[in-house]
């Protein structure tokens, strides 16, 4: 079910993507959006997950941040924002869901210095998301490994002391990349968090399960109904069914899907809000 990366970046996307940057007059539009309030205001949205087996150590305070579309779309000074709520939030853990630029690697600089003052002790891991395979891929985990990021695509890696029966495991983008369920977990520890963009990677774990996952991509629709149904939502089978929030999955574990932080397309959002997820692990 997965693809090349990078395959669906076709002429016309492109095309469409650059006319639709230009109609932004590079982020003049986004700018008087933000200042407007039609960004949203950045939240901090906050879960805890009890782990079935052995107790942790101590409780794990995990900061997940996704969709970010640096670019004309989003003005930068959301991204103010949320450096300086993770600041103040200090994890232990960030995770980083992908969509770090919109269209154009080079708007990743609005991001890297902001996510290298994050001193998070236990690591920073990110996945790439679709905007990001069609882009340069390349440039980004150049810039991303700069800021002390460790990309993951399809892979797992176990937490220092004394939390090393935790393994992040982070799957490449379901349908612009590579996704491998199998390849993401293997090897990986008894307790198992799994970092992926969109909740459609779901249908590619097989019978691979997790404690705790988190996804981005759906934005929470962007604009949505004020009970926060979502009016339209992106490419996906699954983007509607989870849209937002945190699901109990019975046969594999729970999902936290987040809204996101920047806007993808039109720099504008209503009832559905920026945010920072911070989920506790005991």
């Amino acid at each position: 079910m997965s693809v090349a990366r990078g395959r669906h970046n076709h002429w016309w996307r492109r095309a469409a993507q650059a006319t639709l940057d230009l109609l932004l007059l590079n982020g003049a539009i986004a700018r008087l959006s933000y200042r407007c309030g039609l960004h949203g205001a950045l939240s901090v949205t906050e879960h805890s997950v009890t782990l079935a087996g052995p107790r942790l150590a101590r409780p794990l305070k995990i900061a997940f941040a996704s969709d970010f579309h640096a670019g004309p779309s989003t003005d930068p000074a959301i991204f103010a924002c949320l450096f300086a709520e993770l600041e103040r939030q200090a994890p232990d853990l960030l995770l980083l869901g992908g969509d770090f630029v919109n269209s154009r690697a080079g708007a990743l600089a609005q991001l890297v210095d902001g996510i290298a003052r994050c001193q998070a002790p236990l690591g920073k891991f990110a996945v790439l998301g679709n905007h990001d395979l069609w882009s340069d891929e390349d440039h980004l985990r150049r810039g991303l490994a700069g800021a002390g990021v460790q990309v993951l695509v399809n892979r797992n890696c176990a937490l220092p002391a004394p939390f090393e029966a935790l393994s992040v495991c982070g799957m490449d983008d379901p349908w612009t990349g590579q996704a491998d369920g199998a390849a993401t977990f293997a090897g990986a520890g008894p307790i198992r968090i799994l970092l992926m963009h969109a909740p459609d990677g779901l249908l590619l774990l097989g019978a691979e399960k997790f404690d705790v996952g988190f996804a981005g991509h759906t934005h929470g629709g962007q604009v949505a109904r004020r009970d926060g149904r979502p009016i339209v939502v992106p490419h996906g089978p699954l983007s509607r069914q989870y849209c937002y929030g945190h699901y109990a999955l019975a046969d594999k574990g729970s999902l936290v899907v987040s809204r996101g932080v920047g806007c993808s397309t039109l720099p504008l959002r209503i009832n559905a809000d920026p945010e920072l997820v911070l989920c506790t692990l005991y």
